[in-house]
């Protein structure tokens, strides 16, 4: 198994973030993590990159612990990642906003830098422009080729369709498929939950900090109780066979209110709805936010 967290516990001072994370990224897949906001989505790719710690448990890369590994050592390993939010150098160019993802590595990097800009032409006609004057697909794009340029062997993309136009989010789409082609494996963080399912080949879904659900990305795009929570879908019929049908994992998914993303009933001891709940694209009061996120 090329990546494995094994019963991850995460805090934010007093608040657990992540409850017993386990999930295992095949060489060569793409895997979905899916929820809604505040369920622990980026704080799980944050732990496998090493910005956040772990409580308990471990993280696994190529059969080695690398709980205690730095993160820069683990993008030399070979983890990459594109951050929620982009991360990009508003004040340099792209082709150095590129450079910054080899800044690390010792070896020749032109394969790699190619490579980016024959993924992502825009890139090389904007090669000069200073990246904040980009517009946020264009700051998409920079930031999963500056990720490239690490060579990673699994990449963590994290709501690479956030606030982009559906045109646009299809191509980010067909990008990170085409990555995947071409041997780099993908776990990929995404509250468009139907594109990440229609993409991925297995897909685990996070609630409240835990593991709820896990199976292949097609089947759980067809399960009833997830298109009811995630995916706007009806589940019709009897609720109570729906949920049968599903199996007794699925019960945890909770159906959304009417305009708002769903959200699992917390468990007892845990903060209660309203209550204090780090979420994915925020640290809590006292804790330093890495640069970037």
């Amino acid at each position: 198994m090329l990546l494995e967290l094994k019963d991850v516990h995460v805090h934010y001072g007093k608040i657990e973030a992540l409850k017993g994370v386990s999930l295992e990224v095949g060489e060569g897949e793409i895997v979905s993590l899916i929820g809604g906001n505040g369920a622990g989505k980026t704080t799980t790719l944050k732990t496998i990159s090493g910005l956040r710690s772990c409580s308990a448990g471990s993280v696994f890369f190529e059969g080695a612990d690398i709980g205690s590994m730095p993160g820069h050592r683990r993008v030399l390993a070979g983890i990459g990642q594109a951050p929620e939010g982009r991360g990009i150098f508003p004040g340099m160019s792209v082709h150095e906003n590129l450079l910054m993802g080899a800044y690390a590595r010792k070896d020749d990097h032109t394969k790699e830098l190619a490579e980016a800009y024959e993924l992502f032409p825009r890139l090389a006609e904007r090669r000069t422009q200073a990246a904040g004057t980009m517009s946020g697909g264009e700051q998409q794009m920079l930031a999963i080729g500056r990720a490239l340029l690490s060579k990673p062997k699994v990449l963590l993309l994290d709501e690479p369709s956030m606030g982009l136009a559906p045109m646009l989010v299809q191509q980010i789409f067909s990008i990170i498929e085409e990555i995947n082609r071409r041997g780099t494996t993908i776990l990929l963080v995404e509250q468009n939950a139907q594109q990440a399912l229609r993409l991925a080949h297995r897909a685990y879904v996070l609630e409240t900090g835990r593991i709820v659900r896990s199976a292949p990305a097609s089947e759980l795009l067809d399960d009833p109780q997830v298109r009811a929570a995630y995916l706007g879908g009806d589940v019709g019929g009897d609720p109570g066979a729906a949920a049968a049908a599903s199996g007794p994992e699925s019960v945890a998914l909770s159906k959304p209110a009417k305009g708002g993303p769903a959200k699992g009933e917390p468990a007892k001891g845990e903060p209660a709805k309203g209550e204090a709940e780090p979420a994915d694209d925020a640290e809590p009061d006292g804790a330093d936010a890495p640069d970037g996120e």
